[in-house]
């Protein structure tokens, strides 16, 4: 289940090379990771939809990443299905360029408790020999003023992600 903390060493070594807290403070924060791929771009984007075959089941509420969804289209559902009929909607699309970029917008796992709200950015760009996905989240609102005490948890844990999600595009198997 989501932590609220992990080993700092786990954390540095699974964050991508390419990761920064661009700014935080109580209220709020930003972080950007970046990820190369020797895949074209656009597998690169629909490899980003099929977030239950890259989110570490670590960071879910079930412990199930076959549990999480993404649906790619405006109002679609950044999700995860609970036991017994519950659910956990962490964000929603507010804007797509397929294959280019998708916009979120909500909070991701614990984060929906903290009375804030966040935008996150994925945008894919063809390189020389494949391509890059650059993810940025700006998240504000945190009522305990605990905002800058969160940005490098989150930017850890999506660093996490980000070197799975280059993993699954690459065709690595599913840990």
């Amino acid at each position: 289940m989501f932590k609220r903390t992990l080993p700092l060493a786990v954390l540095l070594a699974a964050t991508p090379a390419a990761a920064e807290v661009v700014n935080a403070d109580a209220h709020g924060f930003e972080v950007r990771q970046s990820i190369t791929l020797v895949v074209p771009p656009p597998r690169a984007f629909a490899a980003i939809s099929q977030v239950q075959n890259w989110w570490s089941k670590v960071h879910s509420f079930s412990g199930k990443s076959e549990n999480l969804s993404l649906q790619m289209r405006p109002g679609g559902c950044f999700c995860e299905r609970l036991d017994e009929g519950g659910g956990v909607e962490f964000m929603h699309v507010v804007f797509l360029q397929p294959g280019e970029r998708v916009v979120l917008r909500g909070t991701l796992g614990p984060l929906l408790f903290e009375a804030g709200e966040g935008v996150l950015d994925l945008k894919v760009d063809r390189i020389a020999g494949g391509s890059k996905i650059s993810l940025s989240y700006k998240a504000a609102g945190f009522d305990k003023g605990n905002g800058a005490d969160l940005a490098p948890l989150v930017d850890a844990v999506l660093g996490v992600q980000m070197k799975r999600l280059r993993a699954y595009a690459a065709g690595a198997p599913r840990r």
